[in-house]
């Protein structure tokens, strides 16, 4: 919606846990589920984290495993989805992805690993709405801490060398961290107005989203520079826990 030049979108981040919950004789398929929700949320842009292009082995093991990649099957009607790769395994592949009800006119990745133990990357889409480029870059950062914070430096360094500083821009994502992002973002996305700033750092550090059936710490965040966040919210654990052990975080931003 528009009004007076500028216009609001609506902004999900989500870690989908791959599709599947539950270990051994207990695992279920959740995917199905997860496109009825996505396509529930009405979302503008859906930064997702932990998402399959394929498996093998879930593939043979689950009888409706979907022919699509996931981000494809994902995708509401008439949503472009872009994915990159951020890790190989022996059976597939698994990335970040975008769904964006806007056209998407470029998109790239970076490889954000720390360490051989972890494969982690940050993808970036440009959309094209009305009229403006605006930026999203979907990030999962590694569980410790000491990757994170060289993680997070060279997501500054990524915005500082291929983002035009006056475009609006959007990272969302895991950051498998409660505290060290809204840090991160004080700083790095500091030249952003004052009470954009300090409304964006009030809002999104209070809504817990791991783990999903009793959530008790943030670890997905979304951030914005040149762009007002208006309002977040994490929907009922009751209503998202089964699909995923993180909750969808949404946000309402002004552009």
């Amino acid at each position: 919606m528009a009004t007076s030049g500028h216009f609001s979108l609506r902004i999900v981040t989500w870690n989908i846990h791959k599709g599947v919950r539950g270990l051994g004789l207990r695992k279920r398929l959740e995917i199905h589920s997860m496109q009825a929700a996505v396509a529930g949320l009405h979302a503008d842009v859906i930064c997702l984290q932990e998402v399959r292009r394929i498996n093998h082995k879930e593939a043979a093991h689950f009888t409706q495993w979907p022919a699509l990649p996931q981000a494809d099957f994902l995708a509401p009607p008439g949503y472009e989805a872009v994915y990159r790769t951020n890790a190989f395994t022996k059976h597939g592949e698994h990335g970040n992805a975008l769904l964006s009800r806007y056209p998407v006119t470029a998109h790239a990745h970076e490889d954000m690993s720390d360490h051989r133990f972890e494969q982690r990357g940050l993808l970036h889409a440009t959309l094209h709405i009305q009229g403006k480029n605006v930026h999203v870059i979907v990030v999962h950062l590694g569980l410790i801490a000491s990757s994170r914070q060289r993680q997070l430096a060279q997501l500054s360094k990524y915005i500082e060398r291929d983002i035009p500083k006056r475009d609006p821009l959007i990272v969302a994502g895991d950051f498998n961290s409660p505290i060290a992002p809204v840090r991160w973002a004080q700083s790095a996305l500091g030249h952003a107005k004052p009470e954009t700033q300090r409304l964006s750092l009030k809002a999104l550090r209070g809504h817990p989203t791991f783990p999903s059936r009793l959530p008790v710490v943030q670890l997905d965040h979304v951030f914005a520079r040149h762009a007002k966040i208006i309002s977040s919210h994490v929907p009922p654990a009751k209503d998202w826990a089964r699909m995923s052990d993180h909750l969808p975080l949404i946000v309402e931003i002004q552009v």
